[in-house]
Protein backbone atom coordinates (compact mmCIF):
# COMPACT_ATOMS: atom_id res chain seq x y z
CA UNK A 1 0.00 0.00 0.00
CA UNK A 2 1.46 3.61 -1.06
CA UNK A 3 2.29 5.41 2.18
CA UNK A 4 0.30 8.32 3.64
CA UNK A 5 1.23 11.62 2.86
CA UNK A 6 0.27 14.62 4.63
CA UNK A 7 -0.62 18.33 3.79
CA UNK A 8 -3.67 17.84 1.03
CA UNK A 9 -6.68 19.75 0.90
CA UNK A 10 -9.52 17.13 0.25
CA UNK A 11 -13.35 17.78 -0.21
CA UNK A 12 -15.79 15.10 0.02
CA UNK A 13 -18.32 15.47 -2.86
CA UNK A 14 -21.72 13.78 -2.67
CA UNK A 15 -23.78 12.19 -5.40
CA UNK A 16 -23.25 13.81 -9.04
CA UNK A 17 -25.11 17.31 -7.92
CA UNK A 18 -22.05 18.37 -6.11
CA UNK A 19 -19.76 15.62 -8.38
CA UNK A 20 -19.92 17.15 -12.00
CA UNK A 21 -20.65 20.69 -11.47
CA UNK A 22 -17.03 20.60 -9.74
CA UNK A 23 -15.65 18.42 -12.47
CA UNK A 24 -16.82 21.19 -14.83
CA UNK A 25 -15.10 24.18 -13.58
CA UNK A 26 -11.87 22.49 -13.59
CA UNK A 27 -11.91 21.86 -16.96
CA UNK A 28 -13.21 25.21 -17.75
CA UNK A 29 -10.19 26.26 -15.81
CA UNK A 30 -7.85 23.84 -17.28
CA UNK A 31 -4.66 25.00 -18.81
CA UNK A 32 -2.06 22.25 -20.11
CA UNK A 33 -3.82 18.69 -19.94
CA UNK A 34 -7.49 16.52 -18.71
CA UNK A 35 -7.15 12.88 -17.91
CA UNK A 36 -9.93 10.95 -17.40
CA UNK A 37 -10.37 7.31 -16.62
CA UNK A 38 -13.93 6.31 -16.31
CA UNK A 39 -15.44 3.01 -16.29
CA UNK A 40 -18.83 3.94 -17.86
CA UNK A 41 -19.52 7.25 -20.63
CA UNK A 42 -22.56 7.65 -21.18
CA UNK A 43 -24.18 9.38 -24.17
CA UNK A 44 -27.06 10.98 -22.03
CA UNK A 45 -27.56 14.79 -20.89
CA UNK A 46 -24.82 14.35 -17.89
CA UNK A 47 -22.76 12.72 -20.84
CA UNK A 48 -22.76 15.20 -22.85
CA UNK A 49 -22.24 18.35 -20.67
CA UNK A 50 -19.01 16.74 -19.80
CA UNK A 51 -18.04 16.30 -23.31
CA UNK A 52 -18.92 19.74 -24.23
CA UNK A 53 -16.92 21.06 -20.80
CA UNK A 54 -13.24 19.04 -22.72
CA UNK A 55 -14.24 19.51 -25.97
CA UNK A 56 -13.97 23.53 -24.68
CA UNK A 57 -10.82 22.92 -23.31
CA UNK A 58 -9.51 21.07 -26.25
CA UNK A 59 -10.57 23.54 -28.69
CA UNK A 60 -8.46 26.27 -26.54
CA UNK A 61 -5.03 23.80 -26.61
CA UNK A 62 -5.69 21.57 -23.29
CA UNK A 63 -4.73 17.97 -23.98
CA UNK A 64 -7.50 15.65 -23.65
CA UNK A 65 -6.77 12.16 -22.58
CA UNK A 66 -10.01 9.95 -22.08
CA UNK A 67 -9.68 6.59 -20.79
CA UNK A 68 -12.59 4.44 -21.38
CA UNK A 69 -13.89 0.76 -20.05
CA UNK A 70 -14.57 -1.45 -23.41
CA UNK A 71 -17.75 -3.28 -22.09
CA UNK A 72 -18.46 -0.10 -19.31
CA UNK A 73 -18.85 2.33 -22.37
CA UNK A 74 -19.61 -0.22 -25.12
CA UNK A 75 -23.16 1.69 -25.73
CA UNK A 76 -21.39 5.08 -26.52
CA UNK A 77 -22.04 6.16 -29.67
CA UNK A 78 -19.86 6.64 -32.49
CA UNK A 79 -21.41 10.17 -32.78
CA UNK A 80 -20.22 11.85 -29.39
CA UNK A 81 -16.67 9.70 -30.15
CA UNK A 82 -16.25 11.37 -33.16
CA UNK A 83 -17.44 14.94 -32.18
CA UNK A 84 -14.90 14.76 -29.51
CA UNK A 85 -12.36 13.62 -31.64
CA UNK A 86 -12.55 16.23 -34.28
CA UNK A 87 -12.23 18.83 -31.00
CA UNK A 88 -8.39 17.05 -30.54
CA UNK A 89 -10.08 15.00 -27.34
CA UNK A 90 -8.57 11.77 -27.82
CA UNK A 91 -10.11 8.61 -26.52
CA UNK A 92 -8.99 5.10 -26.04
CA UNK A 93 -11.35 1.73 -24.38
CA UNK A 94 -9.26 -0.08 -22.14
CA UNK A 95 -9.97 -4.10 -23.16
CA UNK A 96 -12.49 -3.27 -26.08
CA UNK A 97 -13.01 -6.69 -27.26
CA UNK A 98 -16.18 -7.58 -25.72
CA UNK A 99 -17.54 -10.22 -28.11
CA UNK A 100 -20.23 -12.97 -26.26
CA UNK A 101 -18.30 -15.51 -27.95
CA UNK A 102 -15.29 -15.13 -26.56
CA UNK A 103 -14.77 -16.63 -23.42
CA UNK A 104 -11.60 -16.29 -22.33
CA UNK A 105 -11.07 -15.01 -18.37
CA UNK A 106 -9.14 -11.81 -19.44
CA UNK A 107 -12.70 -10.39 -20.67
CA UNK A 108 -13.86 -9.82 -17.18
CA UNK A 109 -10.50 -7.81 -16.27
CA UNK A 110 -11.88 -4.21 -16.35
CA UNK A 111 -10.71 -1.12 -15.58
CA UNK A 112 -13.48 0.16 -12.79
CA UNK A 113 -11.31 3.29 -11.65
CA UNK A 114 -12.91 6.88 -11.78
CA UNK A 115 -9.72 9.10 -11.72
CA UNK A 116 -9.99 12.68 -13.21
CA UNK A 117 -6.29 14.48 -13.25
CA UNK A 118 -6.08 18.54 -14.51
CA UNK A 119 -2.79 19.87 -15.01
CA UNK A 120 -1.25 17.48 -12.29
CA UNK A 121 -2.76 19.88 -9.86
CA UNK A 122 -6.12 18.65 -8.88
CA UNK A 123 -7.32 15.18 -8.99
CA UNK A 124 -10.77 13.94 -8.60
CA UNK A 125 -11.31 10.09 -7.41
CA UNK A 126 -14.39 8.09 -6.75
CA UNK A 127 -17.32 6.02 -7.91
CA UNK A 128 -19.01 8.13 -9.59
CA UNK A 129 -18.86 7.45 -13.68
CA UNK A 130 -19.83 9.92 -16.40
CA UNK A 131 -23.66 9.23 -16.20
CA UNK A 132 -26.95 10.99 -14.92
CA UNK A 133 -27.68 10.41 -11.64
CA UNK A 134 -30.99 10.04 -12.91
CA UNK A 135 -30.35 7.48 -15.51
CA UNK A 136 -31.61 4.33 -13.83
CA UNK A 137 -35.24 3.41 -14.69
CA UNK A 138 -37.53 4.15 -11.53
CA UNK A 139 -34.95 6.71 -10.04
CA UNK A 140 -36.82 9.49 -8.48
CA UNK A 141 -33.45 10.75 -5.52
CA UNK A 142 -30.25 11.12 -7.08
CA UNK A 143 -27.82 7.74 -7.39
CA UNK A 144 -26.44 7.65 -3.85
CA UNK A 145 -22.61 7.80 -4.55
CA UNK A 146 -19.13 9.49 -3.24
CA UNK A 147 -15.78 11.31 -4.89
CA UNK A 148 -13.45 13.47 -3.67
CA UNK A 149 -11.84 16.47 -4.99
CA UNK A 150 -8.07 16.54 -3.95
CA UNK A 151 -4.89 18.89 -4.14
CA UNK A 152 -1.82 18.77 -2.54
CA UNK A 153 0.92 15.93 -2.32
CA UNK A 154 -1.21 13.19 -3.08
CA UNK A 155 -1.04 14.35 -6.80
CA UNK A 156 2.58 12.79 -6.99
CA UNK A 157 1.05 9.07 -6.48
CA UNK A 158 -1.99 10.05 -8.66
CA UNK A 159 -0.61 11.34 -11.95
CA UNK A 160 1.76 8.47 -12.43
CA UNK A 161 -0.23 5.96 -12.11
CA UNK A 162 -3.30 7.43 -14.87
CA UNK A 163 -0.22 8.50 -17.47
CA UNK A 164 1.37 5.15 -16.74
CA UNK A 165 -2.10 3.17 -17.55
CA UNK A 166 -3.02 5.63 -20.93
CA UNK A 167 0.91 4.58 -22.12
CA UNK A 168 0.14 1.24 -21.38
CA UNK A 169 -2.88 1.00 -23.77
CA UNK A 170 -2.06 3.54 -26.28
CA UNK A 171 1.26 0.93 -27.06
CA UNK A 172 -0.69 -2.13 -27.24
CA UNK A 173 -3.22 -0.73 -29.57
CA UNK A 174 -1.62 1.87 -30.92
CA UNK A 175 2.19 1.23 -30.36
CA UNK A 176 2.62 4.76 -29.61
CA UNK A 177 4.14 6.52 -26.82
CA UNK A 178 2.53 8.92 -24.38
CA UNK A 179 3.17 12.93 -24.85
CA UNK A 180 3.02 14.53 -21.48
CA UNK A 181 2.34 18.35 -21.97
CA UNK A 182 2.32 18.61 -18.18
CA UNK A 183 6.20 20.03 -17.23
CA UNK A 184 5.92 19.30 -13.66
CA UNK A 185 3.78 17.65 -10.53
CA UNK A 186 2.16 20.25 -8.91
CA UNK A 187 2.39 18.69 -5.46
CA UNK A 188 3.13 20.94 -2.64
CA UNK A 189 1.40 21.32 0.66
CA UNK A 190 -1.89 22.83 0.37
CA UNK A 191 -4.10 21.55 3.47
CA UNK A 192 -3.50 19.64 6.86
CA UNK A 193 -5.32 16.27 5.62
CA UNK A 194 -3.22 13.20 5.62
CA UNK A 195 -4.10 10.59 3.31
CA UNK A 196 -3.03 8.10 0.86
CA UNK A 197 -3.72 6.48 -2.80
CA UNK A 198 -4.45 2.89 -2.98
CA UNK A 199 -5.12 0.91 -6.22
CA UNK A 200 -6.09 -2.40 -6.87
CA UNK A 201 -4.18 -3.98 -10.21
CA UNK A 202 -3.21 -7.53 -11.63
CA UNK A 203 0.35 -6.73 -11.25
CA UNK A 204 1.94 -5.22 -8.29
CA UNK A 205 -0.89 -4.15 -6.27
CA UNK A 206 -3.40 -7.51 -6.09
CA UNK A 207 -4.76 -6.81 -2.85
CA UNK A 208 -3.52 -3.24 -1.73
CA UNK A 209 -7.27 -2.25 -1.62
CA UNK A 210 -8.38 -5.27 0.54
CA UNK A 211 -5.68 -5.30 3.13
CA UNK A 212 -6.45 -1.40 3.58
CA UNK A 213 -9.75 -2.34 4.59
CA UNK A 214 -8.20 -5.57 6.64
CA UNK A 215 -6.12 -3.40 8.69
CA UNK A 216 -8.36 -0.27 9.71
CA UNK A 217 -10.87 -3.02 10.79
CA UNK A 218 -8.40 -5.19 13.04
CA UNK A 219 -7.63 -1.94 14.25
CA UNK A 220 -11.24 -0.62 15.04
CA UNK A 221 -11.92 0.27 18.64
CA UNK A 222 -15.35 1.39 18.38
CA UNK A 223 -17.19 1.60 15.46
CA UNK A 224 -17.04 0.11 11.60
CA UNK A 225 -19.31 1.60 9.17
CA UNK A 226 -19.14 0.03 5.35
CA UNK A 227 -21.40 1.37 2.36
CA UNK A 228 -20.94 -0.80 -0.88
CA UNK A 229 -23.03 -1.18 -3.54
CA UNK A 230 -21.92 -4.88 -3.99
CA UNK A 231 -20.76 -6.71 -1.16
CA UNK A 232 -19.81 -10.19 -1.16
CA UNK A 233 -16.29 -10.04 0.68
CA UNK A 234 -14.27 -13.15 0.99
CA UNK A 235 -13.73 -15.32 4.03
CA UNK A 236 -10.58 -12.73 5.38
CA UNK A 237 -12.76 -10.25 5.48
CA UNK A 238 -15.78 -11.66 6.99
CA UNK A 239 -14.03 -12.97 9.61
CA UNK A 240 -12.36 -9.50 10.42
CA UNK A 241 -15.90 -7.90 10.79
CA UNK A 242 -17.03 -11.21 13.14
CA UNK A 243 -14.04 -10.59 14.97
CA UNK A 244 -14.45 -7.20 15.41
CA UNK A 245 -18.15 -7.19 16.39
CA UNK A 246 -16.93 -10.15 18.91
CA UNK A 247 -14.34 -7.51 20.72
CA UNK A 248 -17.32 -4.82 21.17
CA UNK A 249 -16.95 -2.95 17.95
CA UNK A 250 -20.07 -1.28 16.36
CA UNK A 251 -20.17 -3.02 12.58
CA UNK A 252 -22.52 -1.37 10.30
CA UNK A 253 -23.44 -2.55 6.87
CA UNK A 254 -25.32 0.06 4.32
CA UNK A 255 -25.92 -2.23 1.49
CA UNK A 256 -27.95 -1.76 -1.81
CA UNK A 257 -31.56 -2.27 -1.08
CA UNK A 258 -33.00 -2.10 -4.65
CA UNK A 259 -32.45 -5.16 -7.20
CA UNK A 260 -30.15 -4.10 -9.67
CA UNK A 261 -28.22 -6.82 -10.99
CA UNK A 262 -29.97 -9.70 -9.47
CA UNK A 263 -27.02 -12.51 -9.24
CA UNK A 264 -25.30 -10.56 -6.81
CA UNK A 265 -28.26 -9.04 -4.87
CA UNK A 266 -29.37 -12.28 -3.70
CA UNK A 267 -25.92 -13.76 -3.26
CA UNK A 268 -24.97 -11.21 -0.85
CA UNK A 269 -27.80 -12.03 1.10
CA UNK A 270 -27.31 -15.50 1.57
CA UNK A 271 -24.38 -13.98 4.08
CA UNK A 272 -26.68 -12.07 5.84
CA UNK A 273 -27.57 -14.78 8.36
CA UNK A 274 -23.99 -15.05 9.84
CA UNK A 275 -23.18 -11.53 9.85
CA UNK A 276 -26.69 -10.53 11.89
CA UNK A 277 -25.76 -13.50 13.91
CA UNK A 278 -22.71 -12.05 15.18
CA UNK A 279 -24.17 -9.05 16.06
CA UNK A 280 -23.92 -6.92 12.65
CA UNK A 281 -25.96 -4.74 11.76
CA UNK A 282 -27.23 -4.59 8.28
CA UNK A 283 -29.04 -1.65 6.66
CA UNK A 284 -30.52 -2.02 3.16
CA UNK A 285 -30.67 1.61 1.21
CA UNK A 286 -33.35 1.57 -0.76
CA UNK A 287 -34.37 5.39 -1.66
CA UNK A 288 -32.53 4.79 -4.69
CA UNK A 289 -29.93 2.84 -6.61
CA UNK A 290 -26.84 3.07 -4.02
CA UNK A 291 -23.22 3.05 -5.98
CA UNK A 292 -21.34 3.90 -2.99
CA UNK A 293 -17.74 2.63 -1.88
CA UNK A 294 -16.74 4.35 1.16
CA UNK A 295 -16.36 3.42 4.56
CA UNK A 296 -15.54 5.55 8.11
CA UNK A 297 -13.81 3.63 11.29
CA UNK A 298 -13.35 4.99 14.65
CA UNK A 299 -14.11 8.59 13.41
CA UNK A 300 -10.64 8.61 11.79
CA UNK A 301 -10.14 6.62 9.13
CA UNK A 302 -12.34 6.68 6.18
CA UNK A 303 -12.06 5.91 2.46
CA UNK A 304 -13.32 7.07 -0.64
CA UNK A 305 -13.09 4.97 -4.30
CA UNK A 306 -14.50 3.00 -7.13
CA UNK A 307 -13.79 -0.70 -5.20
CA UNK A 308 -16.67 -2.87 -4.07
CA UNK A 309 -16.43 -5.41 -1.71
CA UNK A 310 -17.29 -8.30 -3.90
CA UNK A 311 -15.20 -10.58 -6.15
CA UNK A 312 -15.14 -8.20 -9.44
CA UNK A 313 -13.55 -5.81 -7.69
CA UNK A 314 -11.12 -6.85 -5.84
CA UNK A 315 -10.06 -10.25 -7.69
CA UNK A 316 -9.76 -8.79 -11.30
CA UNK A 317 -10.88 -5.34 -11.84
CA UNK A 318 -8.52 -2.16 -11.57
CA UNK A 319 -9.52 0.20 -8.79
CA UNK A 320 -8.65 3.00 -6.85
CA UNK A 321 -9.44 4.33 -3.36
CA UNK A 322 -8.20 7.10 -1.60
CA UNK A 323 -7.28 6.79 2.31
CA UNK A 324 -7.96 9.58 4.35
CA UNK A 325 -6.40 9.87 8.27
CA UNK A 326 -8.56 12.69 9.46
CA UNK A 327 -11.07 13.46 11.90
CA UNK A 328 -13.16 16.18 10.55
CA UNK A 329 -13.77 14.36 7.21
CA UNK A 330 -14.40 11.14 8.90
CA UNK A 331 -16.45 12.73 10.78
CA UNK A 332 -18.64 14.72 7.82
CA UNK A 333 -18.28 11.49 5.67
CA UNK A 334 -20.18 9.52 8.56
CA UNK A 335 -22.97 12.31 9.16
CA UNK A 336 -23.41 11.94 5.67
CA UNK A 337 -23.87 7.84 5.67
CA UNK A 338 -26.03 8.60 9.34
CA UNK A 339 -28.10 10.96 7.05
CA UNK A 340 -28.67 8.25 4.40
CA UNK A 341 -29.40 6.00 6.84
CA UNK A 342 -31.87 7.72 8.44
CA UNK A 343 -33.82 8.60 5.44
CA UNK A 344 -33.30 5.93 3.12
CA UNK A 345 -32.96 2.94 4.86
CA UNK A 346 -34.41 -0.18 6.09
CA UNK A 347 -32.88 -2.17 9.00
CA UNK A 348 -32.84 -5.55 8.35
CA UNK A 349 -33.65 -7.72 11.74
CA UNK A 350 -32.43 -11.02 13.06
CA UNK A 351 -35.76 -12.35 13.83
CA UNK A 352 -37.63 -11.00 10.71
CA UNK A 353 -34.77 -12.80 8.59
CA UNK A 354 -35.18 -16.16 10.24
CA UNK A 355 -39.05 -15.91 8.69
CA UNK A 356 -38.09 -15.26 5.15
CA UNK A 357 -40.10 -17.75 2.76
CA UNK A 358 -38.15 -20.65 2.20
CA UNK A 359 -38.53 -19.72 -1.62
CA UNK A 360 -36.02 -16.85 -0.36
CA UNK A 361 -33.22 -18.88 1.34
CA UNK A 362 -32.99 -20.89 -1.99
CA UNK A 363 -33.01 -18.06 -4.23
CA UNK A 364 -30.58 -16.87 -2.05
CA UNK A 365 -28.25 -19.56 -2.09
CA UNK A 366 -28.40 -21.24 -5.85
CA UNK A 367 -27.15 -16.98 -6.64
CA UNK A 368 -24.29 -17.68 -3.51
CA UNK A 369 -22.98 -20.81 -5.18
CA UNK A 370 -23.52 -19.76 -8.64
CA UNK A 371 -21.53 -16.46 -7.91
CA UNK A 372 -18.22 -18.74 -6.32
CA UNK A 373 -18.37 -21.24 -9.24
CA UNK A 374 -17.88 -18.03 -11.50
CA UNK A 375 -15.54 -16.60 -9.33
CA UNK A 376 -13.87 -20.13 -9.18
CA UNK A 377 -13.65 -20.04 -13.40
CA UNK A 378 -12.40 -16.27 -13.33
CA UNK A 379 -10.22 -15.68 -10.71
CA UNK A 380 -7.03 -18.45 -10.97
CA UNK A 381 -7.23 -20.16 -8.07
CA UNK A 382 -8.34 -17.82 -5.43
CA UNK A 383 -11.75 -18.67 -5.06
CA UNK A 384 -11.36 -20.29 -2.13
CA UNK A 385 -11.68 -16.79 -0.44
CA UNK A 386 -15.34 -16.56 -1.15
CA UNK A 387 -16.61 -19.80 -0.14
Amino acid sequence: MTGFVSGNRIKLLRTGTEYFPALEAAFDAARREICIETYIFEDDITGRRIAQALMRAARRGVAIHVLLDGFGSKDLGEELLQEMGSCGVRVLKYRPDISPWTLRRERLRRMHRKIVVIDARVAFVGGINVIDDMHTPRQTPPRFDYAVRIEGPLLADIYPVVTRLWTLVMWTQLHQRWHNPATSIHAGRCGKQRAAFVVRDNFRHRKDIENAYLDAIARAKSEIMIASAYFFPGRSFRRALVDAAARGVRVILLLQGRVEYVLLHYAARALYGAFLAAGIEIHEYRRSFMHAKVAVVDDRWSTVGSSNIDPMSLLLAREANVVIDDAGFARELRRSLNDAMEKGAHQVHRASWKKQPLQARVMNWICYELVRFLTGWSSYGRAREFR
